[in-house]
């Protein structure tokens, strides 16, 4: 009987932490790469994050602190996955240091990462402003021929 429940407790730890580990992309590197999603993906956060801000602006003024801090929560939660994208995916696994390109597109990404910070920090919707612009900039750059 505790030899079955070893072997129980093993196979749903497995489980449990394989499928935690299967949300990221790989850094195996597997090869298979999706760019053009990954900047939809970080449009589709700066639009939340400014849907979020505006929601928090409408609910200050009220007596609502529940969906207040729903919004916050979803405000950072969005900032943090925005920055997951452009360190985990873009720095770590798609821009060289040998490639032509290096500095320029490490330099936007380094401001994207700034002002999703500062994304998290206020409801400064020039910050949003400043993401999108960044990110257009990013993409044009990331997708130019070299």
């Amino acid at each position: 009987m505790f030899k079955y429940a070893i072997h129980s407790f093993t196979l749903i730890a497995i489980l449990f932490f394989s499928a935690a580990a299967s949300w990221s992309h790989c850094e195996i590197p597997c090869g298979i790469y999706d760019d053009k999603m990954r900047i939809t993906m970080l449009e589709e956060h700066i639009a939340t994050m400014e849907k979020s801000m505006g929601q928090i602006l409408d609910l200050e003024k009220g007596n609502n602190n529940n969906q207040l801090i729903r919004w916050v929560m979803n405000k950072e939660d969005h900032a943090e996955q925005f920055q997951n994208i452009v360190t985990q995916y873009f720095m770590t696994q798609r821009i060289k240091p040998d490639e032509k390109m290096y500095h320029e597109e490490l330099a936007l990404l380094h401001q994207m990462l700034i002002y999703a910070m500062k994304a998290k920090q206020t409801v400064d919707l020039e910050n949003i402003t400043k993401l999108k612009e960044l990110v257009t900039a990013f993409d044009k750059l990331y997708f130019a021929p070299h």
